[in-house]
């Protein structure tokens, strides 16, 4: 289990960038040349061109501060640096105030494929191109004023599923074809290839479907749902805010 920081003072830090070694930048160089070399056909148009939206390159290790200083104008959103894994609580208070939690660890050559904590990789690559888009960062600043209104445990698990089945392992229809967007399918091959393969059921996306589905994190999904659009996301998010007013979330 990793231990979640719940102490704001503790959780929020600066970005050394220039502290970044050379063996630091070529990870994240073979890590971004394979995981594109997928996405380029696989990935949803928003990761595509998000990627270019925030300056994101192949050969070094992003800094947040020309990240941000293209995102936010964008968006209105920032990547922030944390020292770990966030409490939920906290992590969707960011959410709720367009702020990204962002680790800036380097895995290491041994943890190429597998890292069970988050790292820059994951964090930056995988969930921060969509931020650039306007509807997919509307949803997730709302998604966020949601999750943190949740009272009881029933309420947090609904929310944790419909934040898991879109944000981290969500798929989009494009022109008829199904692409990925979630985070963990973005930034692992394994889990991408299966979402797009013959052994995961596709399901149409709905809000009533994603809070029935359970699932396991430590193993690749056999169940995912498809959106039609980021504007589904939006009006998803604004039903389980007023389900959650009226005490009908659940």
């Amino acid at each position: 289990m990793i231990e979640a920081v719940t102490n704001e003072l503790e959780a929020f830090i600066e970005q050394n960038w220039n502290a970044y070694l050379p063996e630091q930048h070529e990870i994240w160089s073979v890590l971004f040349s394979r995981r594109m070399a997928q996405l380029r056909d696989a990935g949803s148009g928003a990761f595509c061109n998000g990627i270019e939206r925030i300056g994101l390159v192949q050969d070094r290790v992003p800094d947040l501060e020309l990240v941000n200083s293209r995102l936010e104008a964008l968006t209105g959103w920032r990547a922030v640096p944390v020292s770990g894994f966030l409490d939920a609580k906290l992590f969707f208070k960011c959410l709720s105030e367009r702020r990204f939690p962002t680790t800036i660890i380097v895995r290491t050559r041994e943890q190429m494929d597998y890292l069970p904590e988050p790292d820059i990789f994951h964090d930056v690559f995988g969930h921060v191109p969509l931020h650039s888009d306007a509807t997919f960062a509307d949803f997730l600043q709302r998604f966020g004023a949601v999750a943190t209104s949740a009272q009881t445990e029933r309420e947090v698990k609904l929310l944790t599923r419909l934040f898991w089945f879109t944000v981290e392992f969500g798929l989009i229809e494009e022109s008829g074809v199904t692409k990925v967007y979630g985070s963990g399918l973005i930034s692992s091959a394994a889990d991408c290839a299966k979402a797009l393969g013959p052994n995961c059921e596709r399901r149409p996306f709905s809000l009533d479907a994603v809070f029935k589905q359970d699932f396991e994190v430590d193993q690749l999904q056999t169940v995912l749902f498809v959106v039609k659009s980021f504007e589904q996301l939006f009006e998803a998010a604004e039903e389980a805010l007023q389900r959650l007013k009226s005490g009908s979330l659940a």
